[in-house]
């Protein structure tokens, strides 16, 4: 039976980051997303923020249109391209400065933590990497098995030197 060691040159190793300062960089971010996380259960208002804030702070689309200096009309068509998930992030930001808001935009990982998705990423590059070599094998006869722990082993690989 053949002993196969997985050497691997995936793109981890090219992203142009060493590993202390991934590591660094990873709990860096975890610490600046940690007060958002629970601002993933908070859901936006069906019509879009805009249009909340305008309605509930009595503000007409002709004065938010004044501070943008555009329309009424174009103000309207903001409030639905929010809505529709159109609107561009600094299109967005205009209207909030407009009503006196701030935009607080951030990306939050739906599995937890960026800790979470860097290991995600490096199982799935580690399974495809393993079930590639384990296939060549098994075209040679020469499979050895246990896929599932090699996987586990070449991420742990994978996470030392990411």
């Amino acid at each position: 039976m053949a002993v196969v060691q997985i050497i691997l040159n995936d793109d981890w190793s090219k992203r142009g980051m060493k590993p202390e300062f991934r590591k660094l960089r990873v709990k860096q971010l975890e610490r600046m997303l940690q007060p958002l996380i629970t601002a993933r259960g908070v859901s936006r208002p069906q019509k879009g923020w805009i249009r909340a804030i305008r309605e509930v702070t009595g503000i007409t689309l002709r004065e938010v249109a004044q501070r943008l200096g555009g329309t009424a009309a174009g103000v309207a068509y903001l409030e639905k391209s929010e809505a529709d998930y159109r609107i561009s992030l600094g299109k967005l930001r205009e209207a909030a400065d407009a009503l006196g808001c701030e935009l607080v935009y951030a990306l939050v990982p739906k599995i937890g933590s960026v800790q979470a998705l860097v290991e995600q990423g490096a199982r799935t590059k580690a399974a495809e990497t393993v079930r590639a070599v384990e296939h060549t094998m098994a075209l040679e006869d020469q499979a050895v098995g246990g896929v599932d722990e090699k996987i586990e082993e070449h991420t742990k690989r994978v996470l030392k030197t990411a």
